[in-house]
């Protein structure tokens, strides 16, 4: 299983964001990844770096690693232009470039209501989104599906190259990977299965619960030690899952966050 990280995006300048790349790759990563938001969730007046633009500065600061958005939203930009970039994208990367694809849900509407353009339904999202994984993958550019939500699980099964699972407990994401195999088995197809997820990690508990208390609890967030992370990448294992995507809320903030997730991979190695 290859273990990547998201970057401290959040903010007005790159600087952190390309440092952290640096870090992650020098110290053995596998991949780093971008959120595609035009603000922070739930805080419209809160910068965000612009995830096309970061992809193409981190494919210049760094050299081996993969890089990709986790996840380019269908609706915020018109589907030609979203494919395109991802091409252009791709010629510049190869096969370092994986493209995580998304509808979004009710709270991405604001974001399209900032940007002034219309957020269509479900159905016509979840449409759009086929059509990407279907352009991007006749160009040979790796695709996957994230969501939980049956039409995109289906969507990944059907049109991608692999699915991601964001956030959910180890139950709820092994019954939603067994759907996704089913599924993509049934009309003769293999899908990678990946996950990802908000991480708060200490040395030792002390550690944790003082990061927790900085940080604050968030859904589905995995909370703990390294060496509950490492139980957490061996359960994943277990399950078939071929990345481990960390979202370390303290990334850019505590400079050991890349290390640590670093060691917990590492020692489960």
């Amino acid at each position: 299983m290859r273990v990547g990280l998201t970057l401290p995006q959040f903010r007005d300048e790159a600087e952190d964001a390309l440092v952290t790349a640096r870090q992650a790759e020098a110290r053995g990563l596998d991949g780093v990844f971008v959120f595609d938001h035009l603000f922070p969730i739930g805080r419209p007046d809160g910068p965000a770096l612009q995830s096309r633009v970061l992809l193409g500065a981190l494919a210049v600061e760094t050299s081996r690693i993969v890089l990709g958005p986790l996840v380019a939203r269908v609706s915020l930009v018109p589907d030609a232009v979203l494919t395109h970039e991802m091409e252009t994208l791709s010629r510049m990367l190869g096969n370092r470039l994986i493209v995580g694809l998304g509808t979004g849900d009710s709270t991405s509407r604001p974001e399209n209501e900032r940007a002034g353009v219309p957020f269509p339904s479900v159905a016509e999202r979840v449409a759009a989104l086929e059509g990407c994984c279907r352009r991007l993958r006749a160009l040979g550019v790796r695709t996957w599906v994230g969501g939980h939500a049956p039409q995109l699980r289906s969507a990944a099964s059907r049109e991608a190259d692999g699915w991601n699972g964001w956030s959910t407990g180890e139950h709820d994401f092994a019954t939603e990977a067994t759907d996704v195999r089913e599924e993509a088995r049934a009309v003769g197809r293999r899908v990678e299965i990946t996950w990802g997820g908000q991480v708060l990690i200490g040395r030792t508990a002390a550690e944790a619960a003082a990061k927790l208390e900085q940080h604050g609890l968030r859904p589905g967030l995995l909370h703990g030690t390294l060496d509950d992370l490492r139980r957490h990448f061996a359960a994943l294992t277990a399950l078939g899952v071929t990345w481990a995507v960390c979202a370390p809320l303290d990334i850019g903030v505590d400079s050991d966050a890349v290390e640590m997730v670093a060691e917990a991979r590492d020692g489960w190695h």
